[in-house]
């Protein structure tokens, strides 16, 4: 019995143990109840972004929404005004798309995209690849030289990858995570069509 209660730092000299605040904010169902008022808050903020975009022609039609964006970024001021992209290789990536004539897609891939990340969170389906990806469009705004409400959102979102297990419990996840499981350790729907058997656990006193 004594040798089921070691923690993860007995069992491994290498591995660090975490703080009992952290198990808490990430591990703990209690703690969900604030994840899910940011998770609210954040896909909200995405939803309605999407659903702007994708009733706009200038996004879903022509791209010349996102279009004028990249021009405005990849522009390079005269002195000494500072460029609104602070790094050369960002402003090449954004010139090269403007060259390649890539905004219509594009715009339509933004658009459905931000929806799709608001609708995800709201929900709480697969909330830390949700949130992985509003960070990722996120820090993209932000790398353009868009602050806006960015900064925060990317702050809160991380929090949501860094909580995925609870961040969605409140919603899809609480259903959806078990059946499915993780890359490192399969869900109940994955094991069974797989033909895996459980094997009740024997418990020793």
């Amino acid at each position: 019995m004594a040798a089921r209660l070691r923690t993860r730092i007995d069992e491994d000299p290498g591995m660090m143990d975490d703080p009992p605040v952290t198990r808490w904010m990430f591990n703990s169902t209690l703690a969900a109840w604030g994840w899910l008022a940011i998770r609210l808050y954040v896909g909200y903020q995405w939803f309605v972004a999407g659903e702007h975009k994708v009733t706009d022609p200038a996004w879903m039609s022509s791209g010349d929404a996102l279009k004028g964006y990249w021009t405005r970024a990849a522009a390079i001021p005269a002195a000494p005004a500072k460029p609104p992209v602070s790094f050369d290789w960002y402003r090449d990536f954004l010139q090269f798309l403007l060259d390649s004539g890539s905004a219509p897609w594009f715009a339509k891939l933004v658009a459905v995209g931000e929806l799709l990340i608001g609708i995800a969170l709201v929900i709480g389906i697969f909330t830390g690849i949700a949130a992985f990806f509003g960070a990722f469009m996120n820090w993209n705004f932000m790398m353009a030289g868009t602050a806006s409400t960015n900064p925060l959102l990317m702050v809160l979102a991380i929090g949501l990858m860094l909580a995925w297990k609870v961040a969605g419990y409140y919603g899809a996840d609480r259903w959806l995570l078990p059946l499915v499981g993780t890359p490192w350790r399969r869900g109940k729907l994955v094991r069974t069509s797989a033909g895996y058997v459980e094997i009740p656990e024997v418990r020793t006193a």
